[in-house]
Parts: structure tokens; C-alpha cells; sequence
């Protein structure tokens, strides 16, 4: 029987998860546990419950024919097929597949032979990962990823299990260890008002940063409130209030503190 995966969305013609157009798609189940979570949906392994799901996203891939479950389960042929139908859009802007979630590598065999697939189709491939997992699991699908697109939070210990819940020692070791081995690596720092963007932590993150090599992007994410209306719908609480995307003149002044480092800085909606 063909191995089978869970995913809980398909966006097409992405422009912000790598280069060129690409096809991303959006694995269930995740270790962490951010308070600031985009994506609560992500965070079970499995199909689950919703209320009041309207966005056409969801409804599409739908377990329940009321509507009312997210997450499907999925082969990579039927997979593939819907990949392949984009084929056009990266021959022609140089995209290709991204890979998120959740954290794709709680999937690991699913997601090693989705990887092999696209590679046999020479897709250009991207993993957008917490980096929280295995240094085994890097290594099986290191061949397989043409790039890494690498959360990068907290550096502080007791802040990050706090905030992540989870320790971050494997992040940063794995972060290490794939610019060492030479291969592209895109940083994507959140910036969470108090916790994230404060600039002990923002200068700890360049810190670390400016001693590795292979590091081809920096992404700055400012916060989005739009999210907190999803945990109502998931019947999760949502731990953080009030908070309000930066202004642009925050963003800004912490572009400028990156630009030292010498990397292309974006800053992603």
C-alpha cells in the first residue's frame, strides 16, 4: 500500500516561499507549540474538527462533506498530479515545490519520498522548517532540498521554551550544521511584539547569524493579528492579546540593524 501523508492545504502560484512561482503545500502536525501560531490548524497531526470554515481553502481539502474538518489525507501520486499541473509556472520563473507546515519532518518518510518525486521531476525544491527535528532526518533528505527556509525565533533558552515550548538547542545545532555542509539557507525570523522583536533577541539572532555561511535571504515577518480569529475555530485558546502588527517604522529600523550581515533582507506580509 502506498504511503499516505497529511496535508491541510495546496497554495498555488506562491511568490514568498522561494524562488521564482512555486506550488506550496502545507503538511499537518507540528512539536512546537508558538503562542503566536499563524496556523493552529497545523499543529495536530491529524484530520480535525472546525467551526465556521467558509474560506474555499479548507473546504478543499475536506475530509467531511459538511465542511467541517480540516486535513486530508493523500498519496504523493495523487499529490504529484496536482503538483504537476504548475509545471508551466517553474519552467518559466525558475520556481518550483515548497514544502510547509506545521514541521513537514514529522512526516519524515512521507515527506523523503515526496522530495525524491520532485527531484526525479527535477522540481527545484524548498523545505520551510522549524528545525526541530532529528539531525538524522536532515541528513536522509539533505540531497533532496535545493533550499532551506529556517525559522529562527528565539535564541535565549528559557525564553524559547516559554514561548516555543520546546528547547531550541537541536534548532540551532541543525541550522548549524546545514550551512556547514554548504547548502542555501533562507532565515525567517517572526517578529512578535515583546517577545521576538526586541532587540536583546534580534541581536542575538544576528549574532548568530554572522558567523555562518550559506545564508543567501533574511525574511523579517511581522506579526499578523488576523490569526487570533483562528482559534475560535479550533476551540484553542489563544494566549496572547492585544497585540498589533508593528509599524512600519519598527520594521524598517529593524531591517537596518540586518543589514550589516551583508544578505538580501525582505520583509514578508
Amino acid at each position: 500500500m502506498e504511503i499516505r501523508g497529511t496535508i491541510f492545504d495546496i497554495k498555488k502560484y506562491a511568490v514568498h516561499d522561494g524562488p521564482g512561482i512555486r506550488t506550496t503545500i502545507f503538511f499537518k502536525g507540528c512539536p512546537l507549540r508558538c503562542l503566536w501560531c499563524h496556523n493552529p490548524e497545523s499543529q495536530k497531526l491529524t484530520p480535525e474538527s472546525a467551526e465556521n470554515i467558509t474560506h474555499k481553502k479548507f473546504l478543499n481539502y475536506s475530509d467531511s462533506k459538511n465542511g467541517n474538518f480540516i486535513g486530508r489525507e493523500i498519496t504523493v501520486s495523487e499529490l504529484m498530479k496536482e503538483i504537476e499541473k504548475d509545471v508551466m509556472f517553474y519552467d518559466e520563473s525558475g520556481g518550483g515545490v515548497t514544502i510547509s507546515g506545521g514541521e513537514p519532518l514529522m512526516q519524515p518518510e512521507f515527506l523523503f519520498k515526496l522530495l525524491k518525486e520532485c527531484k526525479a521531476k527535477d522540481f527545484n525544491t524548498a523545505l520551510d522548517t522549524s528545525g526541530y527535528a532529528s539531525q538524522d532526518l536532515f541528513n536522509k533528505i539533505y540531497d533532496y532540498v535545493d533550499l532551506f527556509l529556517f525559522d529562527l525565533k528565539i535564541i535565549d533558552k528559557k525564553e524559547h521554551l516559554k514561548h516555543v515550548g520546546v528547547p531550541n538547542k537541536l534548532i540551532l545545532s541543525n541550522l548549524i550544521n546545514l550551512c556547514h555542509k554548504g547548502k542555501k539557507v533562507r532565515i525567517r525570523v517572526p517578529l512578535i511584539p515583546g517577545i521576538t522583536d526586541t532587540e536583546k533577541n534580534l541581536n542575538q539572532i544576528i549574532e548568530i547569524i554572522s558567523d555562518l555561511k550559506n545564508i543567501s535571504n533574511i525574511d523579517l515577518l511581522p506579526y499578523n493579528e488576523m490569526s487570533e480569529g483562528k482559534y475560535s475555530r479550533f476551540n484553542k485558546k489563544f494566549e496572547l492579546k492585544n497585540l498589533k502588527t508593528q509599524p512600519e517604522i519598527t520594521i524598517n529600523r529593524i531591517k537596518k540593524s540586518f543589514e550589516p550581515l551583508g544578505c538580501e533582507i525582505s520583509i514578508r506580509g
